[in-house]
C-alpha cells in the first residue's frame, strides 16, 4: 500500500502543481511566486502531511533535466560576447556572496567557519528559472533574460563544488591548495566529461533517424552527462550544461526535423513539470523546517536575527558585486570594439533577479547530520529561498515597468524574420535553378517556388499595422487549408468510425494530416505599436543602402496606381528611394513594387507603413 500512496501523493502534486501554474498565467502572476505560496500555505493544513525532499532525488532526478533543457535551448553563439560577464557573476559573485554570508553567520551564530562557509555556497546561486518567468512575463530586454540564463547554468556548478569543499574541511581535511585544485579538477572535470558525453551523443544521433528513438536517446543525454561526471568526483551540474550547449548548438546538422519537433515538445512538458512541482515542494517545506528550527534549543531572537541578516547580506551582496563588474567587463570586452558604456538601467534589473531556488534547497540537505544548528543552517536556506522569491518577484515587474526597460518588440522581430527568411528563400531558389533536370515536370518547379515564396511573403505580410490591412494572401492561405484539414480530417474519423479501414492506415494518414496543420504558419498579424522607428536589428548593408536616402517625396500618398486601374486590392505598400513611387509588396496580386524596379533598375524600396522605417535593396537583396 506504500507504494499506492506514493503514486497518489505524486499524482496530487503534479496536477495541483499544474493547476496552480495555469492559474498563475491566467492572472498574469509570475509561476513560481504562487506555487511557492501555495505550498507554504498546504504545509499548515491539517490533512496535508509532512512531505521531505530527499537531496538525491533533486540532485539525481531534477536537477540534471532542468539544466539540460535550459542548456539545449541556449545559444551558445549569444554566450560569446557575454563571457566575462557571465564568468563573473557565476563563479565570482557567488564565491563573493559564499563568504560574505559565512563571515555573517560565523559573526552570529558562533559555528565553526567550515560550517559557515557551507551554509554561504548553499544560498549563493541564484536560480534563474523565477526570474526568467518573470523576465518573460514583463518583457525585459534579451540581452538581460541572456545573461540571466548564462548565470544560472554554471553558477550551481560553483556553489556545489564549493559546498563540497566546505563539508571536506569540516570534516578536517583542508588546505587552500587542496580546496583550489579540488575547485578546479570539478569544473574542468566535469566540462570534459560533458564535452566526451556530447561526443558521443552526436555520433548516435547521426546515425538515428527514428524520431522515437532519438528522443529516447535525448531523455537519457542529462544523465549520461552527469552519472560519470559525479563518479569521478567531478560536477556533473557542469558535464550536464556543456553536454546541453553543444547538443543544442548541433542539433539542427546532427537530427532529423521531425526529431528535432519531438524533442522540443517532450522536454518543453518535462520542463513544465518539473518547474511547477519544484517550487510547490519548496512552500510544503515550510512547516517542518520552521518548526525543527524553533525547537532546536537556540534562542528565537537570535535565529530570527540571524535568517534576517543572511537575507540581507544576500540581497545587498549582489548589487554591490554585479555594477562594478558589468562595467569592468564592458572596459575590457566591449569597450575595445566601440561599444557605448552601458546604461545603468541593466545592472539595476540584473542586481535585483537573484531569487533563490530547489537547487538550494537540496544543497541544505546534504549538509552532514553533526552540522552545528544544522535546524537553524536549514532555516536561513529556507528564508533565503521564500524571501528572495516573495521580496524580489513580487517587486521585479514594477521595477522592470519603473525604468522603463523595453523588452523584445514583436514587430522588430517580425521584420528580423522576414529578412532571414528572405535570405533563405533565395538560397533555395537558387539551389532549385541548379537542380532542375530536362525530365523535371514544369508544374513542379513552379509549385516549388511558389511554395517558397509564400512562406517569405507570409513573413513580410506581418509587418504591417493592422489597420491597412483587411485580408492577407497568407492569411487567407491559413484559413482555407485549416478548414479544409478539418473537412479532411472529419471524414477520415467518420471512416475509422464505420470500421471499414485497418486502424494502422487510419493512423498513418491521421498523422499526415496533423504534421501539414502543425507545419501552417499561425503567427497572428502584429498589434502592438513598436516604439519608435522599426529597423532591421542586425540587418545588411551595400552601396546602394548606404547612398539611397531614407524618405523621398511620394507620387500617390495611400494608394498604389497601378492596383488601381487594375481593380486589385494591395497588402503592403512599399516606395521606391529613387523616385518616390508607391507600389504594392510581392504579397499583393499585382506585385507592382518589384515590377517597378524590373522596369526602371532603381534599386532601394522602403516601407510605406504608419511606424516603420526600413529599406530594401533589389539588388543585392540586403535589408537595411
Amino acid at each position: 500500500m506504500g507504494g499506492v500512496h506514493i503514486a497518489v501523493g505524486l499524482v496530487i502534486l503534479v496536477a495541483v502543481a499544474v493547476a496552480l501554474a495555469a492559474l498563475a498565467r491566467r492572472l498574469g502572476m509570475a509561476e513560481p511566486l504562487l506555487l511557492t505560496v501555495a505550498g507554504v500555505v498546504a504545509s499548515y493544513l491539517p490533512f496535508i502531511p509532512q512531505v521531505d525532499i530527499n537531496s538525491e532525488l533533486v540532485l539525481l532526478g531534477l536537477l540534471p533535466p532542468l539544466l539540460y533543457t535550459a542548456a539545449i535551448n541556449t545559444s551558445l553563439i549569444e554566450f560569446r560576447p557575454k563571457k566575462l560577464s557571465i564568468a563573473l557573476l557565476s563563479v565570482g559573485l557567488v564565491l563573493a556572496t559564499t563568504f560574505a554570508v559565512a563571515a555573517v553567520v560565523w559573526w552570529l551564530l558562533g559555528v565553526p567557519f567550515a560550517a559557515a562557509v557551507a551554509i554561504g555556497a548553499v544560498v549563493a546561486p541564484p536560480d534563474a528559472v523565477a526570474a526568467i518567468a518573470v523576465a518573460r512575463r514583463v518583457g525585459m530586454p534579451r540581452r538581460i533574460v541572456t545573461l540571466l540564463e548564462g548565470e544560472s547554468l554554471f553558477n550551481d556548478a560553483t556553489a556545489l563544488v564549493s559546498l563540497r569543499t566546505a563539508i571536506a574541511a569540516m570534516a578536517g581535511s583542508f588546505s587552500v591548495w587542496q580546496a583550489g585544485g579540488d575547485f578546479f579538477y570539478a569544473a574542468g572535470g566535469g566540462a570534459l566529461i560533458g564535452v566526451v558525453a556530447a561526443a558521443i551523443l552526436a555520433l548516435l544521433r547521426r546515425r538515428i533517424t527514428d524520431p522515437v528513438l532519438d528522443t529516447s536517446l535525448s531523455l537519457l543525454a542529462p544523465f549520461a552527462a552527469y552519472l560519470p561526471a559525479e563518479a569521478a568526483h567531478a560536477s556533473g551540474v557542469m558535464s550536464v550544461v556543456v553536454c546541453g550547449l553543444i547538443l543544442g548548438q548541433g542539433a539542427p546538422v546532427w537530427q532529423t526535423a521531425a526529431s528535432r519537433i519531438a524533442e522540443r515538445t517532450n522536454w518543453r512538458t518535462i520542463q513544465f513539470l518539473l518547474e511547477s512541482a519544484v517550487f510547490l515542494l519548496i512552500g510544503l517545506q515550510v512547516r517542518h523546517i520552521v518548526e525543527d528550527a524553533w525547537n532546536s534549543g537556540l534562542d528565537r531572537p537570535t535565529i530570527v536575527g540571524t535568517c534576517a541578516a543572511v537575507l540581507l547580506t544576500v540581497v545587498v551582496v549582489r548589487p554591490l558585486w554585479v555594477f562594478p563588474a558589468t562595467y569592468f567587463a564592458w572596459f575590457v570586452e566591449s569597450r575595445p570594439r566601440g561599444k557605448p558604456r552601458p546604461a545603468w538601467t541593466g545592472p539595476a534589473v540584473v542586481s535585483w533577479s537573484g531569487m533563490r531556488g530547489v537547487v538550494t534547497l537540496a544543497a541544505a540537505l546534504l549538509l552532514p547530520d553533526d552540522t552545528p544548528e544544522l535546524a537553524t543552517l536549514k532555516l536561513i536556506a529556507l528564508v533565503v529561498v521564500g524571501g528572495t522569491l516573495l521580496l524580489q518577484g513580487i517587486s521585479l515587474p514594477m521595477l522592470v515597468r519603473l525604468l522603463r526597460l523595453r523588452g523584445p518588440s514583436r514587430a522588430e522581430d517580425a521584420l528580423q524574420e522576414a529578412n532571414l527568411l528572405q535570405q533563405a528563400t533565395t538560397a533555395g531558389l537558387a539551389a532549385l535553378e541548379s537542380e532542375i533536370a530536362p525530365e523535371t515536370p514544369p508544374e513542379v518547379v513552379t509549385a516549388l517556388r511558389d511554395r517558397v515564396s509564400r512562406r517569405a511573403f507570409a513573413a513580410w505580410e506581418q509587418l504591417g499595422r493592422a489597420e491597412s490591412v483587411r485580408v492577407t494572401p497568407s492569411g487567407e492561405y491559413r484559413r482555407l487549408r485549416l478548414a479544409m484539414l478539418a473537412a479532411e480530417r472529419a471524414t477520415v474519423l467518420e471512416v475509422r468510425d464505420a470500421g471499414t479501414v485497418d486502424h494502422e492506415v487510419l493512423a498513418h494518414v491521421l498523422g499526415a494530416l496533423d504534421m501539414e496543420e502543425s507545419t501552417i504558419d499561425r503567427v497572428a498579424e502584429v498589434d502592438d505599436e513598436p516604439s519608435g522607428p522599426l529597423r532591421a536589428a542586425g540587418g545588411g548593408d551595400c552601396e546602394h543602402l548606404r547612398e539611397a536616402p531614407h524618405t523621398a517625396r511620394p507620387d500617390t500618398p495611400d494608394a498604389c496606381a497601378e492596383c488601381v486601374a487594375e481593380g486589385l486590392t494591395w497588402v503592403h505598400l512599399r516606395m521606391c528611394l529613387s523616385c518616390g513611387h508607391i507600389a504594392c509588396c510581392d504579397s499583393s496580386p499585382g506585385n507592382h513594387a518589384s515590377g517597378h524596379f524590373r522596369a526602371t533598375g532603381h534599386p532601394v524600396m522602403r516601407s510605406v507603413e504608419p511606424g516603420e522605417k526600413w529599406r530594401w535593396c533589389y539588388v543585392d537583396e540586403l535589408l537595411g
